[in-house]
């Protein structure tokens, strides 16, 4: 009769008193906007890429190695990885017996006789049956813990190859500038040269030369600032990459940097936004919400365990395992039930519902922040191109028109007015269009981390562990 009880309670244990859980539904709309400023919606299928389809140029992708490798904060993910897998199994471990193992040997002497005795007991300490799922809900807590950490890691990740993908293509954009200062602040010192030449010549005026002189201390201006932030983007690849960078890895312009950032995939579903690491790692965390109300509100019901003891003595070593051996086994069931506690048990409860609540609002704002963020940068490639074209066809059309109106001036037939003016403009166009070709780039970038990165693999749905 006691071994059929048993069995039913070790068959019972572990019936979760968790609530159900179902993935939370209309946090965002089922697709992305559509509009003029966006492309025309694919039904196709969002493929499986990796970074190295979209960053092509293989020194930005031997810095982001480097990242991987040395970056600060993707050790503290790691670590934060192998402390949460730790508390795990050591939850999952209270699922099952302990046994403890002991063996002694006793002498005693007196005037008459002697006498050796061995001892040794094999012991289950006080196991607890999980017969309300108390345990089974902790450990499904720690589990989804685990996986939170994992993705909270992924998206640690992603950021990184984003900002290190970021800071490389600005350091590029700013080599531009600098170049286009250089050129400008040249060509400035070459016409300060000619006006003066012109003014002493009683061909110009004080104020044309006072102009001209305006104009080179402006470029030169610039000049000092661009090498102010050359300086200041390599400082910050430094940091992200965690070692000096080798000159080697570094471009010399956005047009030719720019060039290397393919295009990510996009899809009008936003189903993708479910495979994000942010959005992953929050759902997690509201799984593990969900599984401490089954712990809460199993404490409130009783709890049976068991302990054990054998035991086995004999008068020889030899014989301890042996026929000659004498033993003794124990064993204790006890329950335990919470009668007055001063209404902690219930609080407990209340307060994991709390959680829960709390986690599930922080799962739909992670949803609603993927939705808006990848939003933002459709409506970008949607209409990047158009600008791009446009300002390309300015900077054009601004050089055209200087080097039309430097001829002119040249030979005395436009003022120094006119050629100042023009000169003006091209340089405000050829900044406007390195600006342009950097934001066309740093959208391909973002699509590709707001889309989830690598996490678009078929893969890498979900951390390894919950395959």
């Amino acid at each position: 009769m006691r071994a059929t009880v048993l069995i039913a309670a070790l068959l019972a244990s572990g019936c979760s008193m968790a609530p159900k859980y179902e993935r939370p539904q209309g946090a965002a709309p089922a697709s992305f906007p559509t509009g003029d400023a966006y492309e025309a919606p694919s039904n196709e299928t969002l493929p499986a890429i990796d970074r190295a389809t979209i960053f092509r140029d293989t020194r930005l992708l031997g810095l982001m190695e480097q990242a991987l490798t040395n970056n600060r904060d993707l050790r503290v993910a790691a670590a934060n990885i192998l402390r949460a897998r730790a508390q795990f199994r050591a939850q999952r471990a209270a699922l099952l017996p302990e046994l403890d193992a002991n063996g002694q040997a006793q002498r005693v002497e007196n005037a008459a006789t002697s006498a050796t005795t061995f001892s040794s007991n094999l012991s289950v300490p006080a196991w607890e049956i999980d017969l309300f799922g108390r345990i089974q809900s902790l450990s499904t807590e720690a589990q989804e813990r685990y996986f939170a950490s994992e993705a909270t890691a992924r998206a640690t990740r992603l950021a990184l190859l984003g900002d290190v993908a970021n800071a490389w293509l600005a350091y590029a954009a700013d080599k531009s500038l600098l170049t286009l200062a250089q050129n400008t602040a040249d060509s400035a010192n070459k016409t300060l040269g000619l006006v003066d030449a012109r003014l002493k010549g009683g061909i110009a005026t004080r104020a044309d030369y006072a102009q001209a002189q305006t104009i080179l201390a402006n470029a030169e201006s610039d000049l000092a600032r661009q090498k102010t932030l050359v300086a200041q983007d390599l400082n910050l690849l430094t940091l992200l990459v965690g070692a000096t960078v080798d000159p080697q890895y570094l471009p010399e312009s956005i047009e030719q940097a720019g060039a290397t950032i393919g295009e990510p995939p996009t899809a009008t579903s936003t189903e993708v936004l479910l495979r994000r690491p942010d959005v992953l790692s929050a759902e997690y965390n509201l799984r593990a919400a969900n599984a401490d109300i089954g712990a809460a509100r199993a404490a409130l019901f009783p709890r049976i365990s068991l302990s054990g003891l054998l035991g086995l003595a004999s008068g020889s070593l030899e014989g301890l395992f042996g026929d000659a051996g004498r033993s003794a086994l124990q064993g204790t069931a006890a329950a335990s039930y919470p009668i007055f506690r001063a209404g902690a048990g219930r609080a407990n409860l209340a307060a994991s519902k709390a959680s829960r609540d709390a986690a599930l609002a922080t799962y739909e704002k992670a949803i609603q922040t993927a939705f808006r963020e990848v939003s933002d940068a459709l409506a970008r490639r949607g209409t990047i191109d158009d600008q791009l074209g446009a300002d390309t066809r300015r900077a054009t059309a601004a050089g055209e028109a200087f080097n039309i109106s430097d001829a002119r001036y040249r030979g005395g037939i436009d003022s120094f007015l006119v050629n100042l003016d023009s000169q003006r403009s091209l340089y405000t166009a050829q900044k406007t269009l390195v600006a342009t070709r950097l934001e066309a780039a740093r959208n391909r970038v973002a699509l590709y981390r707001t889309l989830g990165g690598d996490a678009l693999t078929p893969a890498a749905d979900e951390p390894a562990a919950a395959r």
